[in-house]
This record gives structure tokens, sequence and C-alpha cells, in this order.
């Protein structure tokens, strides 16, 4: 019997070295391991009529034959299936066909407006400041002048976290911990995103980003800001860019302006996205305000600054010509390849 398997194992290995496809190695399979008539379970089923002293030797190396055996069909699939991928990839290849273009991807038009105007700003020797966009109620209102009974501090107008935590909805907080860690002459410009409760229709988000700025040195005045932000404005939309300061108020600032800008679209004529005025609303700026120099220990008495905040989104769908700010949040790429 062991020389019956002996011969069975060297026979098993001819035929799978001959075997040349996957249905040859299959054949050879049913041949040796079939459950029906396969060579090595009919010896399996004859060793209860052997002897005795035969059987559990017998027993022992059949199994370890079909192990065996087992194997090698394993290994010859393995080495036919590379050997007919490969055979097959061979085939579908036309090195007559041209080649296929493969779009690049690009900076989505957010990241781009961002960028740009901290090239501007960087060419006014303006630092990038980063801040976290979880805050502590005390970064977001408190150290800019804001009272406990502002309505922007209302559940319903800033997400609130617990434990005084919140979304940050400006990021103006990134002034204060600029100020409270250096000291004047400071000059920054503060990107990133902020988080309001805002109901979502074609101007607002819930989700948008900001660019706050601060400049805070010895003798400092309005004409400064307006200087600034007039170099900014040119560089952005156009020489030919006319500005309108208007009077207004923020906690943090004063005195405090709100500025505009000729409309981009009609050219100032008039138009539906400026509310046929001619101009449109792009920043928010002024004096910092001297409690909030005290706040952070500067002198209110030695120095002066000037703060001002934009909406990205705003200055982005007024240089293209945008006029529904879900579109740069909905990843469709009709809209989003064509900047």
């Amino acid at each position: 019997m062991q020389e019956g398997l002996s011969e069975i194992q060297n026979q098993a290995k001819d035929d799978l070295a001959k075997a040349e496809s996957l249905d040859a190695v299959e054949q050879v399979r049913t041949r040796y391991l079939g459950r029906k008539g396969g060579i090595i379970n009919e010896i399996i089923k004859a060793i209860p009529g052997l002897p005795p002293e035969q059987r559990s030797s017998t027993g022992k190396s059949a199994n370890m034959l079909k192990q065996e055996i087992s194997k090698w069909i394993e290994d010859a699939r393995v080495k036919l299936a590379d050997k007919e991928q490969t055979s097959e990839a061979k085939e579908m290849f036309d090195l007559s066909l041209p080649g296929e273009h493969k779009p690049y991807g690009h900076r989505h038009p957010i990241t781009q407006t961002i960028d740009e105007i901290k090239g501007i700003f960087r060419k006014l020797c303006f630092d990038i400041e980063y801040g976290p966009e979880v805050e502590h109620e005390y970064y977001n209102f408190d150290a800019l002048n804001i009272p406990a009974d502002h309505p922007s501090r209302e559940d319903f107008d800033t997400f609130y976290l617990g434990n005084k935590r919140l979304l940050r909805s400006q990021t103006s907080t990134v002034q204060i911990r600029v100020m409270e860690k250096k000291k004047p002459p400071i000059r920054m410009i503060a990107p990133g995103k902020v988080f309001r409760p805002d109901t979502v229709d074609a101007r607002h988000a819930s989700m948008f980003h900001q660019i706050e700025g601060l400049t805070v040195d010895e003798g400092v005045s309005f004409s400064d800001l307006k200087y600034v932000l007039t170099l900014f404005a040119q560089s952005y939309f156009g020489q030919d860019v006319k500005m309108r300061f208007r009077p207004s108020f923020f906690p943090f600032t004063e005195p405090s302006a709100e500025i505009d800008i000729s409309c981009s679209i009609c050219k100032g004529k008039g138009c539906s996205v400026c509310s046929h005025s001619g101009w449109v609303e792009v920043l928010g700026a002024g004096m910092v305000d001297p409690n909030v120099f005290e706040t952070v220990g500067y002198d209110a008495e030695k120095y002066t600054g000037f703060a001002f905040g934009m909406g990205v989104e705003r200055l982005t769908m007024l240089r293209y010509g945008i006029d529904n700010i879900r579109l740069f949040f909905e990843n469709d790429l009709r809209f989003l390849s064509q900047f």
C-alpha cells in the first residue's frame, strides 16, 4: 500500500506539471481528491479492510498525501491565474490607441480667494495667523467688548457646545490670542472658518470663511485704515474700483464703518446683485476700542490700531458673478471645474 501511495504521489505531480489551464488543474483535482471516485478518497475508504497493523500507517500516509496534493493544486491555480491575467492584459493593450487624458484637480475657488488675499496682505507686510475653531466664550465675546446682553450671544445666533465653549462666530478671536502673546507693533490677518446658525439660502450658510485683520502701533489712524483697505480693494477688484465708508457700530471698534465698493457686475450702474444701488457692502472696519486694549494689557494711551473683517464667499461671488453661496459646498464638478 505504501508503494502504491508513492506512485500516486509521483503521478499527481506529473499530471499537475502537464496542466496548462485552470480547467486542466480542476480535472486533476477531481481525479485525485474528488469525493466520488477520487483516488485518495477511495484509498481512505478501503483502510478498514486492511490488516490491523497497516491501518494506522496507511491512514496517516494517505492524509499527508491528500494535504500535499491539495497544496500543489492551489499553487498551480495561483500560477496559472497570474499567467492568464498577464496574457489578457497584453491582448487588451493596444499601442496604436491614443493616450487617455487624465484631468488635473485644482484648488477650490474659496481656497483660491483666500490664497490671493493672503498674498495681497503679505505684500503689505501682514503676518498670517490662525486659531482654534472651537473657542471659549471669553475670546469670542468678552475680550472683544461684546456685552452679555448683546443679541449675537443668544442661542439662535451662536453654536454653543457647553461649558462656555462654542464654535467661533468670527475670526476676531485670533486677534485677541495674538495680542495676548505679542507686544506692538502688530500687523496680521486671520483667515478661517466661522459658524453661525443662519438659515441657509442663496446668500447665507451656517459655515463660511472670514478674514479678519488687525494693526496695532503707536500713531495708527483712521487714514491708515482707509489707505490699507483701498490698496486691498484695488489689488483684488481692479484699479477702477470705487469705495464708500459708511458710519456703523461694532462693539470692538470705535469709530466703526461699513465699507462698500462699486458693483463689479454692473460697474455702478445698478443691477439685482447690488439691489440697483450701484454699491455692494464687502467689509466692516474701525479703530480698535480702548476697552479691547485694556483687556489684553495694552496701554490705550500709547497704542492705537484698526481692525477689519470680510467674508470670503461674498468676495468670491462678487469676483465671478456667482449668485448662490450653496454652489461652493455642493461639490458639483460642473461648477467647480470652471475656476
